[in-house]
Order: structure tokens, then sequence, then C-alpha cells
């Protein structure tokens, strides 16, 4: 979808800032940053905003020869972002009767094509109408049966759908996930059980067959539970600028370091370093590193790069 960013309160008008936007696009635009071979589906409508979300993910290298541009009228999702209070954002999303809540299965299903190595999926797509639904849960199943690595991040959005819907939504899902990465109180959404708590969510998880689960903890890094253990992470410590797409950042680096068949700990490092890197520079995508990128960080502050 495409984004317009305010620099205040948008009730006191002022310039926007034209962007593109989108959790499954920030993961995708993360991973090709970090030089892997990434494949993007959906839709967007025949419009200019169409057009620069198909332009945005094609100049990072995406390969965008699934993506539907639907003739129908429905036009390009769009959302509007503004600064509230510090690193306090608020979000206005445009999504009813959108190009993407019309993506079908075979949208999707097309672009599953062999050597596809992981799906990544998350809760927003069903989120905006039962085709979208569809289409999530069928690419999970299909992935699933041909060996591909399913990887769910709930991204629950409140201002989308009701708790209650996402749960009955997500649930199945997870019955074809192999990696699933949700915050703290996103837990319940997919596995809840009664008075157990995050162990107990996370027990219910693994025991469903999911082989990863991934908690975000924000400024408090984050933990992967497996049925070995669990391993922790802090996260790097940067001055926070705008926090909006940390967590898909999160994800792109996690992902990276298991397409690179990485270990945990070293999976997690790549992440909050990816994080790290969103969260010091504005935007949703624009300041994700590439891979010759990541040893910044390790550098003293005020370093110059000559």
């Amino acid at each position: 979808m495409a984004a317009l960013r305010a620099h205040g309160a948008l009730r006191l008008g002022g310039s926007l800032g034209l962007s593109v936007a989108g959790a499954e696009s920030n993961v995708a635009i993360g991973l090709a940053r970090l030089g892997h071979r990434v494949r993007w589906a959906g839709r967007v409508g025949a419009d200019e905003l169409g057009a620069l979300v198909l332009r945005t993910l094609r100049a990072e290298g995406i390969d965008i020869s699934h993506a539907v541009t639907d003739d129908t009228g429905r036009p390009t999702g769009l959302l509007l972002t503004e600064p509230r209070l510090g690193t306090l954002t608020r979000v206005s999303y445009y999504r009813a009767g959108s190009a993407g809540s019309a993506v079908a299965p075979d949208d999707v299903l097309l672009a599953l094509a062999p050597g596809s190595r992981v799906l990544h999926l998350t809760g927003i797509t069903p989120a905006l109408g039962p085709s979208a639904a569809e289409a999530v849960l069928a690419a999970a199943k299909t992935a699933r049966e041909s060996g591909v690595t399913v990887c769910l991040d709930v991204n629950y959005r409140s201002r989308l759908w009701t708790s209650d819907r996402a749960r009955t939504a997500l649930q199945p899902i997870l019955d074809h996930t192999d990696l699933l990465i949700a915050s703290e109180d996103e837990l319940p959404l997919v596995q809840e059980v009664p008075g157990a708590g995050e162990s107990g969510a996370v027990h219910g998880a693994l025991a469903a067959g999911v082989a990863e689960v991934v908690v975000k903890r924000g400024s408090r890094g984050a933990t992967v539970f497996t049925a070995d253990g669990a391993t922790d992470r802090a996260a790097r410590e940067v001055d926070a600028v705008d926090l909006v797409g940390a967590g898909d950042a999160f994800v792109a680096g996690y992902l990276s370091g298991l397409l690179d068949g990485a270990d945990i700990p070293a999976r997690l490092h790549r992440a909050v370093t990816t994080a790290a890197f969103a969260v010091a520079t504005r935007g949703d995508w624009e300041g994700l590193p590439t891979r010759d990128e990541l040893g910044l960080f390790d550098k003293p502050d005020g370093t110059t790069i000559r």
C-alpha cells in the first residue's frame, strides 16, 4: 500500500511525505537488501499509487512478476501516519475495499515456484477480507505440503479487526506454520491457554507443530523458544527516531540468518541489528541495511567512513 507520513498532527494540516508501506513489503525489502532473492505476491490498484508500490519493489530488486494490478476499480490501499508523542505514532488505515483486500489464492499460489525456501505471511492480510484470509490459509497449507518453511508474523492491528476475529482466522494458519513470530501481547491470539501466560501459549504453539516461536520484546530484545529450550537476546542500544517498521526489520534479519543457515543466536544477533537500523532512521524500510552495512553498529560513535 501507499503511505502518507505527516510531520505533525494531521488535524493541523501541513505537508505529507509519500512513500510505500506494508509489513510484507518491508520484510521483502529488508531481505533483498541483505542479498536474498525475494518474490512478492499481492494486488495493487490500477492507479498511480499502485504504480509507486510496484516501482519501489522493483527498484529494491524484488521479483514482482506475480503481482496483480486490479482492473476492477479497487484502489491501492493507503495509510496515514502522524507523530503524536516522542516516538509514539498514530496510524490510520484506508484499506476497506482496496485491491489488496481482494487478493485471492491463485494470486499467491502461483508465486510458490519450485525452489522456494520460505513463505512469509502476516496476520494483517487476513484482516483485509474473506478472500485475503482464504489466500493466506491456502498459501500456508500449500507451502507446508511442499516442504517450504512457513513463517507467520501475527502483526495484530486493532484498527483492522477485533481480537476474536483475529483468533478465529489465525489459529487454522498455525496448523501449517513452522516459524511463529509474535509480540508478548499477541501470543494469545494464536494459542490461548487460560491462566497459563506466555509459557503456556508458547508450549501450546510448539505442541501444535510449530518448530520455533520468536517473541519480540521491543527495547528488551527477543526470545526464541524451541523444543530444546529458550534463547534470549538483548536489543541493541540506539537512539530511537522512529519505531514504525522495527518489527518487520527484525523479521527480515531473522529470516536472513535462517536462509544463511545460521544458528539461533546468530539469527537473533542479525535480527536485533536490522531492527536497530529501522529504529534509528525514519520510515518503515528506508533505513534498512545492506549486508556490508551490518557491521556499522560496531563502529565507535562519531566514526566517519571515508
